[in-house]
Protein backbone atom coordinates (compact mmCIF):
# COMPACT_ATOMS: atom_id res chain seq x y z
CA UNK A 1 0.00 0.00 0.00
CA UNK A 2 0.89 3.38 -0.39
CA UNK A 3 -0.03 5.93 2.01
CA UNK A 4 -0.08 9.54 1.30
CA UNK A 5 -0.75 12.86 2.93
CA UNK A 6 -3.14 15.77 1.82
CA UNK A 7 -3.41 18.03 4.67
CA UNK A 8 -5.12 18.27 7.47
CA UNK A 9 -6.47 14.75 8.80
CA UNK A 10 -7.05 13.47 5.11
CA UNK A 11 -5.16 10.65 4.05
CA UNK A 12 -4.92 8.81 0.81
CA UNK A 13 -4.02 4.89 0.70
CA UNK A 14 -4.06 3.07 -2.61
CA UNK A 15 -3.22 -0.28 -2.59
CA UNK A 16 -3.89 -2.51 -6.13
CA UNK A 17 -6.62 -0.34 -8.21
CA UNK A 18 -8.41 0.49 -5.02
CA UNK A 19 -8.07 4.15 -3.16
CA UNK A 20 -9.44 4.65 0.49
CA UNK A 21 -9.67 8.06 2.05
CA UNK A 22 -10.07 9.39 5.67
CA UNK A 23 -11.38 12.70 6.02
CA UNK A 24 -11.40 14.03 2.57
CA UNK A 25 -11.38 17.75 2.62
CA UNK A 26 -14.17 19.41 1.47
CA UNK A 27 -15.42 22.72 -0.21
CA UNK A 28 -14.94 26.02 2.38
CA UNK A 29 -13.22 23.99 4.98
CA UNK A 30 -10.00 25.47 6.59
CA UNK A 31 -7.47 23.67 4.13
CA UNK A 32 -7.22 23.54 0.19
CA UNK A 33 -10.57 21.35 -1.18
CA UNK A 34 -9.00 17.60 -2.63
CA UNK A 35 -9.71 16.56 -5.25
CA UNK A 36 -9.18 12.97 -6.31
CA UNK A 37 -11.55 9.81 -6.76
CA UNK A 38 -11.58 7.14 -3.98
CA UNK A 39 -13.26 3.44 -4.68
CA UNK A 40 -14.13 3.97 0.18
CA UNK A 41 -13.97 7.18 1.78
CA UNK A 42 -14.61 7.75 5.79
CA UNK A 43 -15.96 10.32 7.28
CA UNK A 44 -14.91 10.51 10.89
CA UNK A 45 -16.25 14.11 11.64
CA UNK A 46 -19.18 15.55 9.90
CA UNK A 47 -17.32 18.83 9.16
CA UNK A 48 -15.94 20.59 5.96
CA UNK A 49 -12.21 19.70 6.63
CA UNK A 50 -13.08 15.78 6.70
CA UNK A 51 -16.61 15.45 4.81
CA UNK A 52 -15.92 16.18 1.47
CA UNK A 53 -17.06 13.70 -0.51
CA UNK A 54 -18.33 15.46 -3.60
CA UNK A 55 -14.80 15.99 -4.12
CA UNK A 56 -13.59 12.10 -4.38
CA UNK A 57 -16.50 11.09 -5.98
CA UNK A 58 -14.59 11.61 -9.64
CA UNK A 59 -13.98 10.60 -12.83
CA UNK A 60 -14.98 6.85 -13.01
CA UNK A 61 -14.82 6.70 -8.94
CA UNK A 62 -17.85 6.72 -6.70
CA UNK A 63 -16.90 5.82 -3.18
CA UNK A 64 -18.58 3.59 -0.97
CA UNK A 65 -19.07 6.07 2.32
CA UNK A 66 -18.65 5.23 5.69
CA UNK A 67 -20.17 8.24 7.92
CA UNK A 68 -19.75 6.71 11.41
CA UNK A 69 -19.45 3.68 13.77
CA UNK A 70 -20.50 0.74 12.64
CA UNK A 71 -18.96 -2.83 10.63
CA UNK A 72 -18.09 -2.57 7.34
CA UNK A 73 -16.61 -4.43 4.24
CA UNK A 74 -16.23 -3.44 0.87
CA UNK A 75 -13.70 -4.90 -1.70
CA UNK A 76 -11.79 -7.23 1.34
CA UNK A 77 -11.32 -3.89 3.03
CA UNK A 78 -13.14 -4.45 6.77
CA UNK A 79 -13.74 -1.47 8.67
CA UNK A 80 -14.85 -0.94 12.04
CA UNK A 81 -16.27 2.52 13.54
CA UNK A 82 -16.77 3.34 16.75
CA UNK A 83 -18.52 6.64 18.70
CA UNK A 84 -16.18 8.71 20.42
CA UNK A 85 -15.80 12.57 21.36
CA UNK A 86 -14.86 15.43 19.67
CA UNK A 87 -14.47 19.24 20.62
CA UNK A 88 -12.84 20.55 17.25
CA UNK A 89 -14.96 23.08 15.44
CA UNK A 90 -18.01 23.31 17.44
CA UNK A 91 -20.94 25.62 16.77
CA UNK A 92 -22.41 27.53 19.44
CA UNK A 93 -23.80 26.20 22.24
CA UNK A 94 -22.20 23.25 21.56
CA UNK A 95 -19.92 21.00 24.25
CA UNK A 96 -18.89 18.14 22.12
CA UNK A 97 -19.73 16.35 18.71
CA UNK A 98 -20.01 12.76 17.59
CA UNK A 99 -16.08 11.83 16.15
CA UNK A 100 -15.76 8.32 14.87
CA UNK A 101 -12.70 6.09 15.16
CA UNK A 102 -12.09 3.82 12.17
CA UNK A 103 -9.89 0.41 12.44
CA UNK A 104 -9.21 -0.53 9.20
CA UNK A 105 -8.01 -3.85 7.76
CA UNK A 106 -6.47 -4.28 4.33
CA UNK A 107 -3.55 -6.41 3.27
CA UNK A 108 -2.54 -7.56 5.90
CA UNK A 109 -2.50 -4.50 8.05
CA UNK A 110 -4.49 -2.32 10.96
CA UNK A 111 -4.63 1.02 10.16
CA UNK A 112 -6.65 2.96 13.29
CA UNK A 113 -7.55 6.19 11.97
CA UNK A 114 -8.63 8.33 15.28
CA UNK A 115 -9.89 11.28 13.71
CA UNK A 116 -10.56 14.78 16.02
CA UNK A 117 -10.60 12.72 18.98
CA UNK A 118 -10.77 15.05 22.05
CA UNK A 119 -10.75 12.56 24.51
CA UNK A 120 -7.08 11.11 25.91
CA UNK A 121 -8.12 7.42 26.65
CA UNK A 122 -10.53 5.35 23.65
CA UNK A 123 -13.95 4.36 24.35
CA UNK A 124 -14.68 0.83 25.94
CA UNK A 125 -15.71 -0.57 22.74
CA UNK A 126 -12.81 0.26 20.89
CA UNK A 127 -10.32 -0.86 23.11
CA UNK A 128 -11.60 -4.34 23.22
CA UNK A 129 -11.88 -4.57 19.55
CA UNK A 130 -8.23 -3.00 18.97
CA UNK A 131 -5.68 -5.12 18.93
CA UNK A 132 -2.23 -4.97 17.42
CA UNK A 133 -2.06 -1.58 16.13
CA UNK A 134 0.34 -1.54 12.25
CA UNK A 135 -0.03 2.52 11.48
CA UNK A 136 -1.70 4.74 13.57
CA UNK A 137 -3.14 8.05 12.65
CA UNK A 138 -3.38 10.68 15.86
CA UNK A 139 -4.16 13.41 15.77
CA UNK A 140 -1.91 16.19 17.39
CA UNK A 141 -2.88 19.81 16.74
CA UNK A 142 -4.77 20.52 20.41
CA UNK A 143 -7.22 23.13 19.61
CA UNK A 144 -10.28 20.94 20.01
CA UNK A 145 -8.37 17.41 19.43
CA UNK A 146 -5.83 15.77 21.35
CA UNK A 147 -2.49 18.01 22.43
CA UNK A 148 0.68 16.87 21.68
CA UNK A 149 0.82 15.63 25.06
CA UNK A 150 -1.97 13.60 25.17
CA UNK A 151 -1.49 11.79 21.74
CA UNK A 152 2.17 11.02 22.88
CA UNK A 153 0.90 9.60 25.81
CA UNK A 154 -2.31 7.76 23.96
CA UNK A 155 -0.29 6.16 21.26
CA UNK A 156 1.95 5.03 23.83
CA UNK A 157 -0.44 3.05 25.42
CA UNK A 158 -1.86 1.70 21.80
CA UNK A 159 1.88 0.58 20.97
CA UNK A 160 1.48 0.46 17.15
CA UNK A 161 4.45 -0.22 14.72
CA UNK A 162 3.96 2.88 12.91
CA UNK A 163 2.53 6.28 14.16
CA UNK A 164 1.81 9.28 11.69
CA UNK A 165 0.61 12.24 13.39
CA UNK A 166 -2.04 14.51 11.77
CA UNK A 167 -4.15 17.48 12.61
CA UNK A 168 -0.81 19.64 12.08
CA UNK A 169 -1.07 20.68 8.92
CA UNK A 170 -2.69 23.86 8.49
CA UNK A 171 -4.80 23.60 10.98
CA UNK A 172 -4.19 22.76 15.20
CA UNK A 173 -1.57 24.76 17.33
CA UNK A 174 1.29 26.74 16.58
CA UNK A 175 4.43 23.75 16.34
CA UNK A 176 1.71 20.84 17.58
CA UNK A 177 4.14 18.50 15.21
CA UNK A 178 7.99 19.82 16.83
CA UNK A 179 6.04 19.90 20.25
CA UNK A 180 4.76 16.25 19.40
CA UNK A 181 7.92 14.85 18.27
CA UNK A 182 9.76 16.43 21.16
CA UNK A 183 7.34 14.74 23.12
CA UNK A 184 8.27 11.31 21.80
CA UNK A 185 11.90 11.59 22.09
CA UNK A 186 13.16 13.48 18.63
CA UNK A 187 13.38 10.51 16.27
CA UNK A 188 11.48 10.94 12.97
CA UNK A 189 11.21 10.36 9.61
CA UNK A 190 10.12 12.55 7.47
CA UNK A 191 8.81 11.29 4.00
CA UNK A 192 6.14 12.51 0.90
CA UNK A 193 4.71 8.97 1.25
CA UNK A 194 4.95 5.81 2.40
CA UNK A 195 4.98 2.76 0.67
CA UNK A 196 4.46 -0.61 3.01
CA UNK A 197 4.23 -4.06 2.75
CA UNK A 198 3.40 -6.22 5.95
CA UNK A 199 6.86 -7.24 6.08
CA UNK A 200 7.98 -3.49 6.42
CA UNK A 201 6.06 -2.89 10.15
CA UNK A 202 7.48 -6.43 11.81
CA UNK A 203 10.14 -4.82 12.98
CA UNK A 204 9.13 -1.57 13.90
CA UNK A 205 8.01 -0.29 17.29
CA UNK A 206 6.15 3.22 17.76
CA UNK A 207 8.52 4.63 14.80
CA UNK A 208 7.19 8.04 13.72
CA UNK A 209 6.68 8.94 10.15
CA UNK A 210 5.62 12.56 9.35
CA UNK A 211 4.13 12.90 5.81
CA UNK A 212 4.23 16.10 4.35
CA UNK A 213 2.29 17.50 2.36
Amino acid sequence: MVITHHGGQCFKVTFGDLTLVFDPISKGATLPAVRFGADIALVSRNHPDMNGIAEVTYGEKEPFVIRGPGEYEKEGVAVQGFPSKSEYALTKGETEAINTIYSVKLEGMTLVHLGALSSPSLPPEAKESIDEIDVLFVPVGGDGVLSASEASKLATILEPRIIIPMHWSGMGQEKALDNFIKEEGGEVEKTDKLTLKKKDVADKDGDIIVLTV
